[in-house]
Parts: C-alpha cells; structure tokens; sequence
C-alpha cells in the first residue's frame, strides 16, 4: 500500500494531534472541572449553587468525548506510552477516574431531595469531582517532566518502580497546583460570561483574580525549577526519525536543562510559554475591566500556553525514565507502525471536522446567560 507521508512526517503529526486532544479537553472540560472547584465557594444559596451547576449543565457530558479520544488516540498511535503510563500510574487514573464518575452522579442526584444537607453533600462532591482530576492531570504533567520510575526489559515489558505517593513530590505539587489554579481562571472566565450579574459573578471574579496570580507565579516558578532543578533529558546517539518502533533504541541519556533546549533551536517556541504567562494576565485585566471577552479569552490562551510549553520543551519525548534513561519512550521510539497511522489519520481527517463542528454548533445553539429566575422557574435546570 502507498503511503504518500513518511513516517517520520506522520509520527510528527500525531504528536501534535495528541497535543491537540489533551488541550480541546483542557479548553472545554476545564472550565467545567473549574467551576465545580469554585462551586461550594462562589453559591452560598441553594439557587446560587444551582446557577453555577446550570452555567454548565449543557455542556459537560459533551466535553468528556476529548478525554475520550485522547486515551484512544495514546492507545492507537502511541501503545508502548499507554501501556506505561496505564499501568504505572494506574491508582493515580483509578483516583481521577473514580472523581469523574462522582461527577455525572452529583450533577443527576443532587436536586432529587429537598433536604439541605442531601444536597450539600452533593455540592462538595461536585468540588471533588471538579478539583481531583485537575489536580491529579497537573501531578501527572509533573511526573513527566522529571521522568517516571520505569524501566523496559529485554523483552519490552514494562516495570514501574514507583508508588501512589511517590507521584506527589514538591515539584509534581507545584504543577497539580498549577492546574487547579488554571482551570480555576477558566472556570471563573466560563461564569463571566454564562451567568447574570450578581453576588456569584463577584464571587468568580474575585477567585479568577487571585488564580490568574497564583498562576503567573506557579508557572514562573515552575520555569526557574525547570532550568535550575536538574530536570531533563536528551537523545545522545543519532536516531532515525524513520526507523522501527524500539524504545531501546531511544539513545536517551539524563541532561540537567535540557527541557529548554528546544527554544535555542526553535525561537517559535518561545510562544507558548509566553502566553501562558500573558494569558492569566489578560485574564486579570478583563477581570477588573468588566470584560467578559477578554476575561474567557485570556484563561483560554493561559491554557493553551501552559500544556502547549510542556509538550514543546519536551519533544521529541512522550514519557522519559527517571530510573534508565535508555527505556524513555520519545516520538521515534514508542509510535504504532507506519500503515496504521496513515489510516487513523485519514479516519481523524473525516471525523475530527465532525466533532469540532457539532461542538461549535452546540455551543451556539446553547449560548446565553442564564439567571436566578431561570433556575427558579425552568422545569429542566438541575
């Protein structure tokens, strides 16, 4: 069969493409496990409570279908990076997965009873349900960065050295804080512009202040940590950008800085974390500035920035090793075969367009503010 991309063109390809998934979850998911975060702190009433639901009772289910395709994309194009990190971090996905399924049941049973304290509790399960995963995602980023305890056998079996608790070192802490602080900004951005004015849009805005701060900083830190801590990796032997899917032919060694390498070589790059640094800034001045735009804008593009900076500093890694550097998995190494990339890209040509034009669609149609009259009178709020 002919394939008219290379391989190596394709394995690029789908590195972006996985990038892509992770920040359509990020942009869309992330408001909503954002303003579950805030919900106990900005709804003090039960209707307040019930408007923050609503701003994004429409929308979350749908959002979840990138988290979907972002695990089948790993599994699909990148098996030897799904079958590491699945098993490897499986009580961390456990942790994550048991929160998002919390979350769908809260948002169905929380109005079911009258009882305030039913309903409380339901509350805080939606904050769980809403601060766990972004915490863990960012924990999980973290452990990336510094490399996970695996190592390959002869046989490419993977065993992972690590524990549950291992995960949350300083560093990983700082970047799950991160996350929360970012989807936090993105959520209380998604208020602005969803929900009346009133005490829970000065709530948001109040909390979308301070996690646009907390976010520069986190992520600033982060950098400094990042160029003075030691963290990196780099491939010391001369790799074919075409060759076979081998991880032991990584030629991968342990290189302090290294993560920011690719700026030297790649000016472009500096981009990303640019924004990430310029997007909760702006985020702040629609804050005080009243303007919502610029608000929702700004913690979309503190988002994009932030994943965006990781996976360029990065490439070509996927999943370095902390314990044998020679096991690290990059994008040469740990990609499926040539043949079954080009198909699913054709499959993603067809049906990517679809998603993304349903997903417009669907936010157009379901586009307005919502008000406490509307959660006081609509039959179908939650």
């Amino acid at each position: 069969m002919h394939i008219p991309l290379d391989y190596e063109t394709l394995r690029v390809i789908w590195w972006a493409l996985m990038g892509v998934l992770l920040i359509g979850f990020a942009l869309t998911d992330g408001y909503d496990l954002g303003v579950t975060t805030l919900l106990p702190f900005v709804g003090r009433t039960d209707e307040e409570r019930r408007l923050v639901i609503n701003s994004v009772a429409a929308h979350w289910e749908g959002h979840q279908v990138w988290l979907v395709l972002g695990g089948g994309a790993i599994f699909a194009a990148w098996p030897f990076v799904y079958a590491v990190s699945f098993s490897g971090f499986y009580l961390a996905m456990f942790l994550v997965l048991a929160a998002l399924i919390v979350r769908p049941v809260a948002f169905k049973y929380r109005s079911k009873h009258p009882d305030a304290g039913w309903r409380a509790r339901w509350d805080w399960a939606l904050f769980i349900g809403g601060l766990v995963p972004a915490l863990v995602f960012g924990v999980a980023v973290g452990n990336v960065l510094q490399g996970a305890p695996f190592r390959l056998d002869g046989d490419l079996r993977s065993h992972y050295e690590g524990t549950l608790l291992g995960l949350f070192s300083p560093f990983a802490l700082l970047t799950g804080l991160l996350s929360v602080a970012m989807l936090v900004l993105h959520g209380a951005g998604w208020l602005a512009m969803k929900i009346e004015e009133g005490p829970v849009l000065v709530r948001a805005r109040r909390f979308g202040s301070i996690a646009a701060v907390v976010s520069i900083a986190l992520f600033a830190l982060g950098g400094v940590l990042v160029a003075g801590g030691g963290m990196g990796f780099r491939v010391a032997e001369a790799v074919d950008p075409a060759g076979p899917s081998n991880p032991h032919y990584s030629g991968t060694v342990a290189a302090a800085g290294a993560w920011l390498g690719n700026y030297a070589r790649y000016p472009w790059m500096i981009l990303a974390p640019a924004l990430g640094l310029l997007g909760p800034a702006a985020a702040w001045l629609g804050i005080r500035h009243r303007s919502h735009a610029l608000n929702f804008a700004g913690s979309s593009a503190a988002t994009f920035g932030i994943i965006a900076t990781v996976g360029l500093s990065m490439f070509p890694f996927i999943l370095p090793s902390s314990i044998d550097p020679g096991s690290s998995l990059t994008v040469w190494s740990a990609s499926s075969s040539h043949l079954t990339l080009w198909i699913m890209l054709v499959v993603t040509i067809i049906f990517l367009p679809i998603v993304l034009a349903y997903t417009a669609w669907v936010m157009r149609v379901l586009f307005g503010r919502i008000s406490l009259r509307d959660v006081q009178t609509n039959p179908d709020f939650y």
